[in-house]
């Protein structure tokens, strides 16, 4: 197996000054259910290969472990601006934003969706997490204003969401549904009827992507890759509890303004 960590690219964030990646499970040194490139924190994998993995994602970048930022995600609709490492403990939100050259941000996900934006005239680049949770309550938002604090402008932003659950592997309770239509009538299109009656099969990716658009976004994206489905090449948090697996790793999304 490959030493270089596996990443799917987007053409709509392929650009001279922008270097990005969505990173599959491939080209870390973790073992067992994290094999290989889990980047994972919070896991209960060994720290050593996660941190390993941490500085073979940052070199693919050309920098070190150290700026590449990851945070605390508590599912928030929390966005921060940063210009440098951090220093001590990950910030707890769910939305990174920065303006320098050579800052790697990056969202982790296992079923959420990971969303890289930038403003290629501005160079203004984002990352969030967005689980059903901060999507319905504004990361992606607040993402976007923060953006916009360093000088982006919504309608030149371009925003590619890459792998998470798909709709068809997303099952979901009727309450559930309720919850969304309540706070967000918009939802309503993004669920189906399940084979169940009372169950409802949801599309997040289709869901954040409504929100892109509604929020002015110039142009948007998903990369389509069903984390859920697709167990050689991603991880998942549902697939794990459908399986029995006592935990599972966490993949890793970029983005970084070439200096």
């Amino acid at each position: 197996m490959s030493l270089l960590p596996s990443r799917i690219l987007h053409p709509l964030l392929d650009l001279a000054q922008i270097q990005h990646g969505f990173f599959t499970r491939h080209g870390g040194v973790s073992q067992d259910l994290y094999g290989s490139l889990n980047l994972g924190l919070g896991s209960k994998d060994d720290q050593d290969a996660v941190m390993e993995n941490r500085r073979r994602v940052a070199s693919s970048f050309g920098r070190p472990e150290n700026y590449l930022l990851s945070l605390y995600q508590v599912h928030s609709a929390i966005a921060l601006k940063v210009n440098e490492p951090f220093t001590g403990e990950r910030p707890e939100a769910d939305g990174l934003v920065t303006a320098r050259a050579g800052i790697v941000l990056s969202a982790l996900s296992a079923d959420c969706a990971p969303i890289l934006f930038c403003d290629p005239q501005s160079r203004v680049v984002g990352s969030c997490h967005a689980g059903w949770k901060g999507a319905l309550g504004g990361v992606i938002e607040a993402t976007l204003k923060a953006m916009a604090q360093q000088g982006a402008k919504t309608d030149r932003i371009r925003a590619v969401i890459g792998p998470c659950i798909q709709q068809a592997s997303y099952e979901v309770s009727a309450d559930y549904e309720a919850t969304f239509v309540k706070e967000d009538p918009e939802s309503k299109a993004f669920f189906i009827q399940a084979n169940d009656l009372d169950k409802r099969m949801f599309d997040l990716p289709g869901y954040c992507l409504m929100r892109l658009k509604r929020a002015g976004c110039a142009e948007t994206a998903s990369t389509g890759h069903d984390t859920c489905a697709d167990a050689a090449q991603f991880y998942s948090n549902r697939r794990a509890v459908k399986t029995g697996e006592p935990d599972y790793g966490r993949l890793i999304s970029c983005i970084m303004i070439r200096a």
